[in-house]
């Protein structure tokens, strides 16, 4: 429950704020000139990004989510009607040359007003951009007959496909199960020489006629090889979390897995990500656990059970499994239950949180 009121938190505060900076507002004649001497037919105002910064992350989850049942959206119009006629418009918003166009349709009674929540599919070369790009948002306006009633543009800038924006005492981190990517081929080929070190070379996950004793040995054996597998891919720790333009202390980039298993190089959380990868490849449960200053990954040890395997995986390839469990128990042992944020990837999921492309 804590993780869907932490969501439920973050969503609102998305709902409020995600496009959060008013780039335009006008009123406008019925062939989109503002018309002296009788009332303008609507008015728009856009708003896109937070503070004008369009996250791949929230992107690609709204555009995930069926326009009603959006709390947020990568760009928002809100369309007004200050006349005594019914009004009833299509609207589009673009990001060109990265999106794909959304069309929806306002329909507005005298002196009402409604607020359309836009997330347009992004093209692949979003989800590959690694720097700061800036990038224009297109919306346009046309009547039931397809006449031009409004067009307006605004500069966006567009950040990295690994910038996720913790916000506030980390309350979008159930975000962070974008991150966890269980299906990538990197991640298949470490289970691959991880089966090795198993007894008998299986990594089953759980395994339902199985007690919740054994289910919990076998656990701790699976994450043993893994870490193992690991360490002999020679993974070992390498600072890259600096990310580039607002909200520096709010935000920060996490490596994929893929590239991290490239580059056999990664901090604490992009660790913690690619463990949980694993992890749910094999059908466990994971979580990712935020502290301040650190992460650490962790498993259900059993199908059933309320407790988890703890490892401090920014220490892979610098000391022994055992060591790093010792290391997981004793650092979250420093803190406060209120300063430790757990995202269990399978709360995520049913949140509609998933990989990014």
């Amino acid at each position: 429950m804590l993780f869907f009121r932490m969501l439920a938190a973050g969503l609102g505060f998305l709902s409020a704020f995600c496009c959060f900076v008013p780039v335009f507002a006008g009123s406008l004649g019925p062939r989109g000139d503002t018309q002296k001497g009788r009332l303008a037919a609507a008015s728009y105002a856009i708003r896109a990004g937070i503070d004008g910064e369009i996250y791949p992350v929230f992107a690609n989850y709204a555009s995930l989510q069926k326009p009603n049942d959006r709390r947020f959206g990568v760009v928002t119009v809100t369309v007004s009607n200050p006349t005594a006629a019914f009004v009833r418009q299509r609207i589009s918003v673009q990001v060109a040359g990265w999106s794909d166009r959304e069309i929806q349709t306002a329909e507005l009674e005298p002196g009402a007003a409604q607020t359309l929540l836009f997330a347009p599919s992004f093209l692949p070369r979003f989800y590959q951009n690694r720097e700061i790009a800036a990038a224009t948002a297109s919306v346009s306006v046309t009547d039931l007959e397809g006449q031009s009633v409004y067009e307006a543009t605004t500069p966006v800038r567009l950040r990295s496909s690994e910038d996720i924006y913790w916000g506030k005492a980390f309350q979008y981190a159930p975000f962070i199960a974008s991150w966890v990517t269980p299906h990538e081929a990197l991640v298949e080929s470490v289970l691959a020489q991880a089966k090795n070190y198993t007894p008998d070379h299986r990594l089953p996950g759980y395994e339902d006629w199985k007690t919740p004793a054994a289910q919990e040995k076998e656990t701790l054996i699976e994450a043993r090889a893994i870490y193992t597998a690991l360490q002999g891919r020679g993974l070992s720790y390498v600072k890259s979390s600096t990310s580039l333009g607002d909200h520096q202390d709010l935000s920060e980039r996490v490596r994929m897995p893929r590239v991290s298993l490239r580059d056999t190089s990664a901090n604490c959380i992009d660790a913690a990500v690619m463990y949980a990868s694993l992890f749910e490849n094999l059908g466990l449960d994971a979580e990712v656990i935020i502290v301040p200053g650190h992460a650490y990954a962790g498993v259900r040890v059993a199908a059933a059970s309320p407790k988890f395997l703890v490892i401090d995986v920014a220490l892979t390839g610098r000391a022994k499994f055992d060591a790093a469990v010792a290391s997981a128990q004793a650092g979250l042992a420093k803190h406060k239950p209120s300063s430790v944020t757990r995202v269990v990837v399978t709360n995520a999921r049913t949140a509609g949180i998933y990989p990014m492309p």
